[in-house]
């Protein structure tokens, strides 16, 4: 028994180590980023990765002041079409003989510049491009699709083209003009440029960035 225990020590001492139980591992000894391995803390002179910074997200009115404006905007526009069928939609037989048809554009305001009534002239010109101004400040305030420049431009030419077609074709004493939808695309361009783009940002702010901001973050991740 003696000897026994005398041997073991003898062992023990002879490899300059003293012997560790099974299945005890000294403090780190544990392999390089394995599970034992203890996590790494920042230094006190070390910064921590920073989190991506995302855009602030705006948000607008409250969903009864969205209806509320969309309900007005609708009704103005229902006001609006009344009054444009009023005014271009109307028989006048005493005006057929001098009406004509104009396909081509700028004819028809070339011939309102060089008449001798300036009055007549404004009135017109004026008129046509006052016709189409309401379209630029209700059509952002309906829906968040019809916002934009081109989109309020190309859904006031087709409106205003299928109204001189019906004018132009089933109306006595009308005809087709093509200045008159170009002069009511300008007044709606120039309603949704002084007026409708704040109002429609107003109340339908944009949740998203641009397409054109998303892809440049893309690219930059």
């Amino acid at each position: 028994m003696f000897g026994w225990r005398a041997s073991g020590r003898r062992a023990g001492g002879a490899g300059g180590r003293t012997a560790t139980p099974v299945g005890t591992e000294p403090a780190g000894a544990g392999p390089e980023g394995g599970e034992g391995a203890t996590p790494s803390r920042p230094g006190p002179g070390t910064r921590a990765p920073e989190a991506k910074a995302t855009a602030p997200v705006r948000r607008g009115p409250g969903r009864f002041v969205r209806v509320l404006v969309t309900l007005t905007a609708f009704a103005g526009m229902v006001a609006f079409a009344v009054v444009l069928a009023r005014l271009t939609l109307e028989a006048s037989p005493a005006s057929a003989p001098l009406t004509h048809s104009n396909l081509t554009p700028g004819r028809s305001i070339e011939n309102y510049l060089n008449r001798p009534g300036f009055v007549e002239t404004v009135k017109q010109l004026g008129g046509n491009i006052a016709l189409g101004v309401p379209f630029g400040i209700l059509l952002p305030l309906l829906s968040r699709k019809t916002r934009g420049f081109l989109r309020v431009a190309l859904v006031t030419a087709v409106t205003m083209l299928l109204v001189e077609l019906v004018q132009g074709t089933l109306i006595t004493g009308r005809a087709f003009d093509i200045d008159d939808v170009l002069l009511n695309t300008v007044g709606a361009l120039l309603g949704y440029l002084l007026v409708g783009r704040r109002l429609g940002r107003a109340v339908r702010p944009r949740t998203r960035p641009r397409w054109w901001k998303r892809r440049l973050g893309d690219s930059s991740a």
